[in-house]
């Protein structure tokens, strides 16, 4: 019952993470800083989905949370190879 509490705990201040990370990237004031928000932003939301998961032992959940992280590590490349080519 006392890891319930910690797990559940770990979910709110990961929420909380978020929604800083969220005023971050709509506030910017540059293009790579709204970028590193929103990776960010996907980090902890993985964060959310692996407690979801531990919490009430649904391990299909890990096989989302490693797809969206692939998914994440693609577009912050191609975020970085765009910003690399703006600046030339």
């Amino acid at each position: 019952m006392k890891i319930d509490v910690i797990w559940t705990l770990a979910l709110v201040i990961i929420s909380l993470g978020i929604v800083c990370a969220f005023l971050r990237l709509i506030r910017g004031p540059s293009l790579p800083d709204r970028v590193v928000a929103l990776d960010l932003v996907v980090t902890l939301a993985i964060g959310i989905i692996v407690c979801y998961a531990i919490l009430f032992n649904q391990p299909a959940f890990l096989d989302v949370a490693i797809i969206i992280a692939l998914i994440s590590f693609l577009g912050t490349i191609a975020f970085a190879y765009y910003i690399e080519r703006r600046v030339r």
